[in-house]
């Protein structure tokens, strides 16, 4: 077989994988709006984001998934004020004052995080973080907001770290020459100058971390108590959206209306996260046409 054959070919076989990429995720929305929109028949949307009761076997059942909505958001934002700091301060380090042999050390060191099953972040947290956080301020129980949050911030580092080494580090040297030609330090220049030239990045890398943190399942389902009631306080149980569904799903009757709520709540999160990687993506590409 001739190069050039052999180039249309593997051409070809890589173009066969992006459209069943495609094929997938339109198999996989059709499925989740077909599954989940029937709901609707029976509650007003308004009704099902807003309720404050989710009872879905009581008779009459309650579909509201406000508590559900606010547990996910909750622990996300937990998530994110551990993860921020300590992500984009990694970043910074590793670009900018970490001796190279120290950088090729930490980054991979810091990306393996990524790599840890999730169920392994839910177990360390059952026996390790909960009975920690119990002790430490005099909680009645350690499956809560504040175990969750701690637990999806060490899982949203990597991805916060990462992406903003990858953004610090694509800032053009000039930016830095010409602040160190006007008299600042290493330090004044990168706070003043590489950090705000890679705002963009970061900004993706934060939204990205994000969108990790919301749609964990497991660890979530492990830590954070379970209790589908409308968060007041990071000490208290909650249960997120994803939760929800992997402990409900085996549960429910196929085509009943529990079945179709508990795919209405995966519409949301898809939808959800959907707009944090547009987001993102937006941010990227501001970035990119900012560097040029």
């Amino acid at each position: 077989m001739r190069r050039e054959q052999k180039e249309n070919l593997i051409r070809r076989l890589f173009c066969l994988f992006s459209l069943l990429s495609i094929l997938f995720l339109l198999g996989i929305v059709i499925v989740l709006f077909k599954e989940g929109l029937p709901i609707f028949r029976k509650i007003s949307l308004a009704r099902f984001l807003s309720g404050k009761l989710w009872y879905p076997t009581y008779e009459p059942p309650d579909f509201g998934i406000l508590p559900l909505l606010l547990g996910s958001l909750w622990v996300t934002l937990g998530a994110l004020i551990i993860a921020v700091p300590l992500g984009i301060a990694s970043a910074i380090y590793i670009s900018e004052a970490a001796q190279p042999k120290i950088k090729t050390f930490i980054k991979p060191i810091i990306e393996l995080l990524a790599g840890i099953p999730s169920v392994v972040y839910g177990f360390f947290g059952m026996v390790i973080v909960a009975p920690l956080v119990q002790k430490v301020f005099g909680l009645p129980v350690g499956l809560n907001a504040f175990t969750a949050s701690i637990l999806l911030g060490i899982m949203a580092i990597p991805t916060i770290t990462s992406i903003s080494e990858d953004a610090i580090s694509a800032v053009p040297k000039s930016f830095k020459e010409a602040s160190y030609a006007l008299g600042a330090n290493k330090w004044e220049t990168t706070i003043r100058v590489t950090v705000p030239a890679a705002a963009g990045g970061i900004s993706t890398a934060v939204i990205l971390g994000m969108g990790r943190a919301i749609g964990e399942t497991m660890t979530v389902l492990m830590v954070a108590g379970g209790a589908a009631v409308i968060p007041h306080s990071f000490f208290r149980p909650v249960r997120t959206m994803t939760a929800t569904i992997a402990a409900e799903m085996g549960e429910t009757v196929v085509g009943g209306d529990h079945y179709h709520a508990l795919f209405a709540i995966a519409i949301v999160l898809f939808l959800m996260t959907l707009t944090f990687n547009i987001v993102a993506d937006l941010l990227a590409q501001r970035f990119r046409r900012r560097l040029r």
